[in-house]
């Protein structure tokens, strides 16, 4: 009986969670996030930096997964893609220094072209066969920089890689940067959420459930795939280019074809199409692991133990977007 009341009493206060307009939860969420560095730390601010990079590639990827049900294990590609096209273009490799903030357009553009560019040849491909295709694309983007030393310098990478500016003031400390990719986040968060409620994301869910069926309803299937692909890479351009000027220095070894299954994972842990879902995602792909640093090696086999649990328990995810939760009751 007293379980019952407290399970009661948990209900009523969650609804009056619920019960707080969007736009404040919005606000008080930002306000707590805005204030953590002065609390935190700049261990933890650094930590917090990099879930929000994964963040952004989270939601870039959602795009094409989540919301356009195309499987691109090759999305690391578009943020090497960002990384070095700034890296090129500022640092002493070849004597240019274009200003952060022109260049990020530019890298978000280059890398939306190389999504696009990818998506031609792969459009009549589905499931297994385009996750393959992905894969190698990712592959051969890696391998491409670790072997044109001339143009990359191969494994020794890419250094003194300029850091943003804004007059006099330059961005040096880990809380500088988190509050970059805190702005870069919240762009990406506004913009998917605009399209995932616009007649491209209505276009997109059709074209996840049934192909065949959107096509006949006179959705144009070749545009929409090539939409997803351009938006999605664009996110993975920005995350790079931050990326790069925050850590001063790039390698081959940072795109490897992990970073792609990490933020696949961070996207099925939140929730597939949810966007609230990758955020969670990335705090518990990014963040637990280095919460479960102290116990040294056993921190990994803990981390997976708990994954298991959660793909037994909760397969949707965990905060799974309000259309998944109908499909998944209509299939029960």
């Amino acid at each position: 009986m007293m379980e019952k009341t407290q399970t009661e009493w948990l209900n009523r206060q969650w609804q009056r969670v619920l019960a707080i307009p969007n736009w404040l939860q919005l606000a008080l969420i930002i306000g707590f996030v805005a204030v953590l560095p002065p609390l935190i730390g700049n261990y933890w601010t650094h930590v917090l930096a990099y879930v929000g990079i994964y963040v952004m590639l989270g939601i870039g990827l959602n795009v094409v997964v989540g919301f356009a049900g195309l499987l691109d294990l090759g999305y690391v590609a578009f943020y090497a893609i960002g990384a070095y096209s700034y890296a090129f273009l500022a640092s002493p490799k070849f004597g240019i220094h274009i200003p952060f903030w022109a260049m990020i357009p530019a890298c978000a553009a280059l890398a939306a072209l190389g999504g696009a560019l990818l998506g031609i040849p792969v459009l009549r491909m589905r499931g297994d066969y385009l996750a393959i295709v992905t894969l190698g694309f990712g592959e051969i983007i890696r391998i491409l920089i670790n072997n044109l030393d001339a143009l990359t310098n191969g494994p020794q990478g890419l250094l003194r890689i300029d850091p943003p500016t804004i007059g006099s003031f330059k961005f040096a400390t880990p809380t500088h940067f988190y509050y970059l990719i805190l702005a870069g986040c919240l762009f990406a968060v506004f913009v998917t959420s605009r399209l995932n409620n616009s007649r491209i994301g209505r276009a997109w869910i059709a074209m996840r459930e049934d192909q065949d069926a959107a096509a006949l309803m006179g959705i144009d299937i070749l545009k929409y795939k090539l939409m997803a692909f351009a938006i999605g890479a664009s996110f993975a351009g920005m995350g790079g280019i931050i990326f790069a000027a925050k850590m001063g220095s790039i390698f081959p070894d940072d795109f490897s074809v992990m970073v792609s299954v990490n933020v696949i994972c961070l996207i099925i842990i939140g929730g597939i199409g949810s966007i609230p879902g990758v955020i969670l995602g990335a705090i518990v792909l990014i963040g637990i692991p280095e919460v479960l640093r102290a116990v040294a090696i056993y921190r990994m086999l803990a981390f997976g133990f708990l994954l298991v649990i959660m793909m037994i328990f909760r397969p949707m995810g965990l905060l799974p977007s309000a259309r998944r939760k109908l499909e998944l009751k209509k299939e029960d």
